[in-house]
């Protein structure tokens, strides 16, 4: 008996996410915080990388950390570069990377399963890999829009390949939620695909639950926060908020937030609180209380106010929302009553044109990373106070930045169109 206790032990531990795993979009809660880590703050071609990895083409989603491999998401064969015309050749590739010096372990190559939306308008600007992948440290788990969400061990294997719709919004944007993990279920919303959220079985790919409606544009990725003792699955969608019962995907409370055209940051979860960014034609904030049942936006609305972010999601940290916008502003706003603290421009006419960041900030101790499109990473101090600490750039990689970094440890692991960087010290 103690033998078999000894396994299980020895199993449950070398799966356990442990202080340097950044397992899926935004970290571990999907907060994108890290309390402590000696990351260097500066960092250029030649200062600072222990290691850069060329990747196959290029991607918007972001890296995640498990372990001692790093999981990256890209496309080559349609609309990746000068010439690539024929939609049939569009393929995702998943990456396994050496966390110790980013040589390429594995590439799991994934054929479109149908006719993607074309390389064209919106879609240009970000691609066919805006997913970024979530691992449970047995398999890692990827939404790849039309041709579905896909599991793969830890050696490259495919495991399973489920359809969650074939279908595109009107505008043909393309899809960007990331999934996430729930116990023994992969969350995936497809709203593009199906306007529909689905609960899949992680170990099979089955359908376990799928919640239906016309909810829009919501590009966000849903998030499982915890009120009460109560776990529940979270998601902003043009007009409202949703919290869902994660384990059944039945509706639990709804509130009317007002931010209209699509909602792309996800939710911020607070002490009780929830916050919301996004919309369009105008960007809005709202603070919404969680929790109640059906109906509560009566109650529920603590605040609104104009400052926003288009497609970052913002930080939340000592009472205040650090947020990094579209506009190329960097936006302090008191969280308990949406009243901007500071406004400061950091980036005058982005290089390239376009919006200037579509990373989201991650936040090391009291300091932001904040990456820009084209533009390089601004330092900039977690505090009521705008203070600018730095801006890192790639000199030789002209090429756009989209993903959020990942935290593992002492090191932070980045990524552009051409590449995978590991910034630490050697």
């Amino acid at each position: 008996m103690k033998s078999v206790l000894a396994l299980v032990f020895a199993i449950t531990t070398l799966h356990a996410a442990t202080s340097t795993d950044w397992p899926r979009f935004l970290g571990p809660t999907g907060a994108a915080i890290v309390a402590e880590s000696k990351v260097p703050l500066k960092w250029s071609d030649s200062e600072n990388i222990v290691w850069k990895a060329e990747m196959p083409g290029p991607g918007s989603s972001s890296p995640i950390v498990f372990g001692d491999k790093v999981f990256i998401t890209c496309w080559t064969g349609y609309g990746d570069k000068e010439g690539a015309n024929d939609m049939s050749k569009l393929t995702r590739h998943l990456l396994c990377l050496n966390r110790a010096d980013g040589q390429v372990l594995w590439d799991a190559k994934v054929p479109s399963a149908v006719e993607e939306d074309p390389w064209r308008g919106f879609i240009t600007e970000h691609g066919y890999a805006t997913h970024t992948p979530v691992t449970d440290g047995e398999r890692v788990y990827v939404f790849f829009g039309k041709s579905g969400a896909l599991a793969f061990d830890m050696a490259g294997k495919q495991l399973w390949q489920t359809s969650c719709g074939t279908n595109s919004g009107q505008r043909r944007w393309g899809s960007a939620a990331s999934p996430i993990i729930h116990g023994d279920l992969l969350i995936v919303n497809a709203n593009d695909e199906s306007q529909t959220i689905f609960g899949l079985d992680k170990q099979s790919g089955k359908v376990a639950w799928k919640a239906e409606g016309d909810f829009g544009m919501a590009y966000g990725t849903p998030n499982i926060i915890k009120r009460d003792g109560v776990d529940d699955l979270v998601i902003a969608v043009p007009q409202e908020i949703w919290g869902m019962n994660p384990e059944n995907g039945k509706l639990r409370w709804y509130a009317a937030h007002g931010l209209t055209g699509n909602v792309s940051p996800s939710v911020i979860p607070g002490d009780g609180v929830a916050y919301i960014f996004g919309g369009f034609p105008a960007t809005r904030s709202v603070a919404v209380k969680l929790g109640g049942k059906g109906d509560t936006t009566a109650s529920a609305i603590l605040w609104d106010s104009n400052s926003s972010s288009y497609v970052p999601t913002p930080i939340l940290k000592d009472g205040h929302l650090y947020v990094i916008n579209d506009q190329g502003f960097a936006i302090c706003i008191d969280a308990k009553t949406g009243q901007d603290v500071y406004r400061e421009r950091v980036i005058i006419g982005a290089r390239g044109g376009g919006k200037p960041f579509y990373a989201s900030p991650v936040l090391i101790g009291d300091k932001l990373v904040c990456v820009s499109r084209r533009d390089g990473a601004y330092i900039i101090a977690a505090q009521p106070k705008f203070e600018l600490l730095g801006n890192n750039v790639f000199d030789l990689d002209k090429s756009q930045f989209h993903g959020t970094p990942a935290i593992s440890g002492d090191q932070l692991i980045l990524r552009s169109d051409k590449a995978v960087y590991c910034v630490g010290t050697k």
